[in-house]
């Protein structure tokens, strides 16, 4: 008997690709209101943000349901904004 295997919604994104993509979507000012996290906040970049999230479960936590939540809405795939128009 073979168990189905429930696929994870985050299986094959890595956390660069979720904090590219929400960088990418809301920019650094609109994603630290979002989260409020120092990372985001003071001098942001990826490096130090992952460096950070790496070490710290409960943001990583909410660098994840962002992100999810975001997805779920079209709004991201893969660490990139989902093209909505033709035009791009």
């Amino acid at each position: 008997m073979h168990k189905k295997q429930i696929k994870y919604p985050l299986d094959g994104i890595t956390l660069e690709m979720m904090v590219t993509g929400l960088v990418e979507h809301f920019g650094w000012e609109a994603l630290g209101k979002r989260i409020k996290i120092r990372c985001f906040t003071s001098d942001p970049s990826i490096k130090s943000s992952l460096k950070f999230l790496r070490k710290t479960p409960w943001a990583r936590s909410k660098v994840e349901a962002l992100y999810l939540a975001m997805q779920k809405r079209g709004k991201l795939r893969g660490g990139k904004r989902i093209q909505t128009t033709p035009e791009g």
